[in-house]
């Protein structure tokens, strides 16, 4: 606006000044057989209608002035006589102010003359410095609307973002059902999100596949399994049995009873992924379920000389949960300890009340856990290293109790250094 609005005003005074150049040339030519005097008066008389400020000159080659009557603006420098053959343009500053001038050549009466319009600029270049101030003050304001408009117009566009983004980071392999909001305005994001949905649902088929497979496969080899223990259990009772048979059939025994609690396990995860399994809640003394547990798991530790200590607090903690549950996640805690923790360790066991929050804290000073491996630890049969396959087990134990914390709305944050230890802590929330 600032450029086209200087260009028009240049122009513009260009044209002004070539249409009076060609009004003096005109009137010169309509004059040329009139006297000297009645020359001079007309010139005059038409110098007279020039604007204030402005200039109408005509000098010889000689550089002399042919009609010296009027001296508008006084003592302004006559530009030099040359040998022009076009109409020239010049800036000249002069009393303070700049002057556009044209020289345009001409022929009078066989003479060469050069006839010079000036025109000022001060009222062009006070428009355009006015402009400038004005369009100058106007950009903050102009910037701050194109913000706030850019702003708005922006979270409006990218609202369906976050709603998507939002849908996203809720769906999980718990609820694959789940699908993206779609909006039928025929852009981009509305087949982002129906490509999403279309994967979400072949994601939700798979695992449901899958989830049945390991529920089935689990169902039944707990008959054939069953049928081993119990076929083992009755052969154990046979006093006839030599030390070799007997041995073996404990073996058996043992291997048969690990299965079945790890396709209990598969069984019982399967079931929560499909959301079919139903926990009974009811009022749980937390104190008093700990120290039960740990009771039941000295017997383990003492094999190892293992020292297990329990600090159930000055408070009772009283929480909203599945008993039975609840135990079995005490009893993994505590059996990943004993487990890890070399013969002769500590083992640790404490309950607090911490505001509106429960924290059970199970601490060994086990083998610990690598840096590098800790996030994956309640990963389904992940096994840490080489050295922890030594330990009875599938890798099952924290991904069931994993499950259980979240179905109490609890959380399971674990805390490991190599070769000095590990920190399990349960986090309940409480209610007011």
């Amino acid at each position: 606006m600032w450029a086209d609005l200087s260009y028009s005003l240049a122009s513009g005074r260009d044209r002004t000044l070539t249409r009076r150049a060609t009004r003096t040339f005109d009137l010169l030519y309509s004059l040329r057989d009139a006297s000297p005097q009645r020359r001079v008066a007309k010139f005059e008389e038409f110098a007279e209608d020039t604007p204030e400020g402005n200039l109408i000159r005509v000098i010889d080659e000689h550089g002399h002035r042919l009609y010296p009557g009027i001296e508008r603006p006084a003592g302004f420098p006559v530009p030099k006589p040359g040998m022009l053959t076009s109409d020239r343009f010049s800036n000249v500053e002069f009393g303070g102010r700049a002057h556009r001038i044209l020289e345009h050549p001409a022929v009078l009466d066989s003479q060469r003359v050069l006839i010079v319009i000036g025109g000022q600029l001060t009222d062009n270049r006070q428009m355009v410095s006015r402009f400038q101030t004005g369009l100058f003050a106007a950009i903050p304001a102009l910037l701050a609307v194109s913000a706030l408009a850019g702003y708005f117009m922006s979270r409006r566009v990218l609202r369906p973002v976050g709603r998507i983004t939002a849908a996203v980071r809720s769906i999980s392999i718990g609820n694959l059902c789940e699908r993206l909001p779609v909006h039928g305005a025929g852009d981009e994001l509305q087949c982002l999100a129906e490509t999403c949905n279309d994967m979400l649902a072949r994601l939700e088929a798979s695992v449901a596949r899958i989830n049945r497979f390991t529920a089935d496969a689990s169902h039944e080899l707990r008959s054939p399994i069953s049928f081993i223990r119990m076929a083992a259990e009755h052969a154990l009772r046979n006093p006839k049995l030599d030390t070799e048979c007997k041995q073996a059939f404990q073996d058996v025994l043992a291997e048969s009873t690990e299965a079945g609690r790890l396709l209990e396990d598969m069984l019982t995860l399967a079931r929560a992924d499909a959301s079919r399994f139903e926990l009974s809640f009811a009022r749980v003394d937390l104190g008093k379920l700990l120290e039960d547990t740990c009771e039941k798991m000295r017997t383990i530790a003492g094999q190892k000389r293992q020292t297990l200590t329990v600090d159930t607090g000055q408070v009772p903690v009283v929480i909203h949960g599945d008993r039975a549950h609840l135990r079995r996640l005490v009893s993994i805690l505590l059996d990943n300890a004993v487990k890890y923790t070399p013969e002769g360790g500590r083992i640790e066991a404490a309950l607090a009340r911490n505001g509106m929050e429960a924290r059970l804290r199970v601490e060994d000073n086990g083998i610990g856990i690598p840096a590098e491996l800790l996030p994956r630890v309640f990963e389904r049969f992940f096994r840490a290293d080489p050295s922890r396959s030594n330990v009875d087990g599938a890798g099952l134990g924290l991904a069931m109790a994993k499950w259980i914390a979240d179905a109490h709305r609890a959380t399971l944050p674990a805390e490991s250094v190599e070769g000095q230890g590990s920190v399990f802590t349960v986090v309940f929330p409480l209610d007011r």
